[in-house]
């Protein structure tokens, strides 16, 4: 519950052994500085048990306090400043931080370069195939080199889901630098109208990396795609909200969406993420729907190696986040 975008709760009842009680009594108390509400308390009072074929009869009552609490400052009471309390070692953080840096660029800089002379290899290769004895022999992920750039089973579908990964990647990253630069907490559903609004303006970049890829891999159907690529997302959460909207109607909860709400949704689709998203597939297939492709693809596909066991996403997913995470609790709680 909200008293003037400010969050309030209290209980509705309890239970003892063997009886059910509901409190029916509610007291508000609220803190004004001027014209403005910068305090809101309630209280639930005069417990009753709850017996079969009883009338309740439901009250409250409102106190009114005059507080020297600055409007500006009202939500300060919600936030949890204990955590900020802690001793943080900030010089070993950025240490560690530049360390990090520093050895993912020395690998950039070995990987790329042996890469680099792969592909000269390949296309060695490519250029004089007799020379093909003198070279060592494959391992590795290199045995499929021929074969991870063949064009997919579904070109039209990958390529809609790599443009909206993009698009919501650049979507969560503004979304949070907005978040860090503005106070969306003093006012509620702002940070979902933002996100709602950046995901909007940031469609072209769907186009863009969505177009681009379908027009490497030899698409020719790219209106469909931009359709595709522009509602995937929208359409998979519309269906989601849709549904839980339906349930909450149908126990006539408050929170149900009103339907003006997802006429706007709707309308935002049709008139602002379409059309951005049709000039970002323009531009895509203009800039990156060339393909560039560093060696031969193979006529017959190769069987994919098998992988270790400490290849595993799983494994690697934990062994990933465990370094940063014990340096992270080391620095801050130790």
């Amino acid at each position: 519950m909200y008293i003037d975008e400010l969050p309030i709760w209290a209980l509705v009842g309890e239970k003892e052994t063997g009886a059910s009680f509901i409190y029916t009594h509610k007291k508000f108390e609220i803190g004004y500085n001027g014209d403005n509400i910068v305090v809101v308390d309630v209280t639930a009072e005069e417990k009753k048990e709850i017996k079969p074929n009883m009338e309740l009869s439901f009250t409250y009552e409102v106190i009114w306090k005059q507080s020297n609490t600055l409007f500006d400052k009202r939500f300060e009471r919600y936030l949890d400043p204990s955590f900020f309390q802690h001793r943080i070692h900030w010089f070993s953080i950025f240490n560690s931080f530049m360390m990090v840096i520093f050895l993912v660029g020395l690998v950039w800089m070995i990987l790329l370069r042996t890469l680099n002379k792969d592909y000269a290899r390949y296309h060695k290769e490519d250029k004089d195939p007799e020379e093909d004895l003198d070279l060592p022999d494959d391992y590795g992920w290199k045995q499929v080199h021929g074969d991870v750039f063949r064009a997919p089973a579904y070109p039209l579908l990958f390529s809609s889901i790599i443009g909206t990964g993009y698009h919501l990647i650049t979507t969560v990253l503004i979304t949070i630098m907005l978040a860090i630069l503005s106070e969306f907490y003093t006012e509620r559903g702002s940070f979902l109208s933002a996100a709602i609004f950046v995901y909007a303006i940031t469609t072209p970049i769907n186009g863009c990396f969505g177009g681009g890829m379908y027009s490497r891999v030899g698409g020719k159907r790219w209106i469909k795609q931009m359709f595709i690529g522009a509602l995937l997302l929208p359409s998979a959460v519309a269906g989601m909200v849709l549904g839980v909207n339906a349930v909450a109607i149908g126990y006539h909860a408050s929170r149900a969406i009103p339907f003006t709400t997802m006429l706007v949704i709707v309308s935002i689709c049709a008139f602002v993420i379409i059309p951005l998203n049709l000039i970002g597939t323009l531009i895509g297939r203009s800039i990156k729907g060339q393909a560039d492709i560093p060696c031969r693809i193979n006529v017959v596909p190769r069987p994919i190696p098998d992988k270790k066991w400490y290849l595993e996403p799983f494994v690697i997913a934990i062994i990933a986040g465990f370094l940063p995470f014990g340096s992270i609790f080391i620095e801050m709680y130790v």
